[in-house]
């Protein structure tokens, strides 16, 4: 397994852990005006996963796999509206988009060829990467929303 692979696959799961079992008024509970929402969080890291791999792979996406990757950025990193509405965002959206984006990203974090690892890519937050920087980022990023979904779960008034 590639260097990257094992820790991407553990914070993963936590993140997908964290997720699973949310009803959807949880999925959508805002903590405040500029937070994102668990289920925001949700389609946002499968949206990174989407448009990286899209990018390393040099892959064209289409329909729902386009709107998963402007999550990566859209209504998150810049002034865009995020690109789904809280009528989506369900426990069974929720689990599919990160089910595909799991199954997207996975052999390419796990055993990632020397032509990805080498592949210049533009992050999400702005700057060019290589395969290795963006595996790097990939394997750290659903540990960051993990975090940030338990504090949301842990604040006064989220749903029961």
């Amino acid at each position: 397994m590639g260097e990257f692979g094992e820790t991407w696959l553990l914070i993963r799961k936590r993140f997908d852990d964290i997720v699973d079992g949310l009803t959807t008024e949880q999925l959508n509970w805002r903590l405040h005006d500029q937070a994102l929402t668990i289920g925001e969080m949700a389609i946002h890291v499968a949206g990174v996963e989407v448009s990286f791999v899209s990018q390393l792979l040099d892959l064209e996406l289409d329909g729902m796999q386009a709107r998963v990757k402007a999550a990566a950025t859209d209504g998150v990193v810049n002034e865009k509206p995020f690109p789904f509405t809280s009528e989506e965002i369900t426990p069974r959206f929720i689990s599919q988009v990160l089910a595909d984006a799991r199954a997207m990203a996975t052999a390419t974090i796990t055993e990632p060829s020397e032509h990805v690892l080498g592949k210049n890519i533009v992050s999400a937050l702005g700057p060019i990467v290589d395969g290795r920087g963006a595996l790097a980022r990939l394997a750290y990023h659903p540990g960051y929303h993990q975090g940030q979904a338990q504090l949301v779960k842990s604040a006064p008034g989220f749903p029961d």
